[in-house]
């Protein structure tokens, strides 16, 4: 079985966020809580949120990304979502996170 877990990595003042198969209030928790404490600890100036093996988000993945777009915004910080497949990139910009987010899409043809 999958596991469900999420990765963090800082490279050149990326925090990057590798996020679990499934975004939901049972992970947001410690999602937000791991990488605040490296937003703090290793004074990142960017975030980077990799969806490439998410399959499910909910309301509790928007508010993760909203909150860390709060605090590192405060720094002249960015946040950039990667590898979203088309559901996630729906949620993403209906929710209107494409206005204060960048989604970088890969060039592919129809998913």
């Amino acid at each position: 079985m999958e596991q469900n877990t999420e990765e963090f990595a800082i490279i050149n003042n990326y925090l990057c966020i590798r996020m679990p198969r499934e975004v939901d209030h049972h992970g947001a928790a410690g999602i937000r809580e791991s990488a605040d404490r490296l937003i703090l600890d290793d004074q990142v100036k960017n975030i980077v949120f990799d969806f490439e093996n998410t399959t499910f988000m909910d309301s509790s993945g928007i508010g993760i990304i909203i909150g860390r777009y709060r605090k590192i915004s405060c720094f002249g910080g960015k946040v950039y979502a990667i590898n979203t497949n088309n559901r996630i990139r729906k949620l993403l910009k209906t929710s209107g996170m494409s206005a204060i987010i960048e989604i970088l899409e890969e060039n592919t043809s129809n998913e």
